[in-house]
């Protein structure tokens, strides 16, 4: 992170889709109290999976998974920069 924006995306393990290298290109310079949003919004755009197949044990699309999925892990990174930008 620089100046609040992400500087920096390192993508660990990706949806088959394709969608979340895509969408980490997209997040560079984006200020990080928005990405979370941006990320989630953007991976659905990106994603290739039906969004009328419904997941029965979610009750979700998997377009809308993979969005909250995507949501929460960049959550968990953002925390983990900050926690090492502290020590």
């Amino acid at each position: 992170m620089e100046d609040g924006k992400i500087a920096k995306v390192n993508v660990l393990r990706g949806a088959p889709c394709g969608a979340t290298w895509e969408v980490a290109k997209r997040l560079i310079g984006h200020p990080v109290e928005d990405a979370a949003r941006k990320i989630g919004l953007e991976t659905q755009f990106y994603c290739s999976a039906d969004p009328a197949g419904w997941d029965p044990v979610h009750g979700k699309s998997p377009v809308h998974f993979a969005g909250k999925i995507h949501d929460r892990e960049l959550q968990k990174a953002i925390k983990k920069v900050f926690s090492l930008m502290e020590e």
